[in-house]
């Protein structure tokens, strides 16, 4: 998918409305749709970037001190308990909207999608830790 199609570009664009809740030269934050939590918020870089294999090194950085400025801001404003920042890759780690996007998730003591983030831990032999440990090495 290019630009063109790209919902997220559209509302970049100004094409299809959405709650912007910060917004500047090169980021458009967005309140989510389909949100997870009260604030739930998406940092949308206006260059359009498929994911995170494509983005520049230093618009991702520039997104991840957003994101923190974001989070201390929104935690103050909405009283949350905690946050979530969460970035998917490809449909099969769960990207559904390929244009780059940075979920900002306020959490809260007892909200509805405490088990967000849960998962079965994968069980693997020393040997197997150690041969994908080596190959991960810079």
């Amino acid at each position: 998918m290019n630009g063109q199609d790209c919902i997220f570009c559209k509302i970049i664009k100004g094409e299809i409305p959405a709650n912007t809740i910060y917004e500047d030269g090169e980021f458009k934050v967005i309140l989510d749709v389909n949100p997870a939590s009260k604030g739930h918020a998406l940092i949308l870089p206006k260059e359009h970037y498929a994911d995170i294999y494509e983005i520049e090194e230093d618009v991702a950085g520039r997104a991840m001190k957003l994101a923190k400025k974001l989070a201390c801001h929104m935690t103050n404003v909405l009283s949350c308990d905690g946050f979530n920042l969460i970035q998917n890759n490809h449909e099969v780690a769960g990207q559904t909207v390929f244009h780059f996007h940075l979920h900002l998730i306020p959490r809260y003591v007892g909200d509805k999608n405490a088990d967000l983030l849960r998962y079965t831990s994968e069980t693997f032999t020393p040997e197997e830790m150690k041969v994908i440990c080596d190959s991960l090495k810079l």
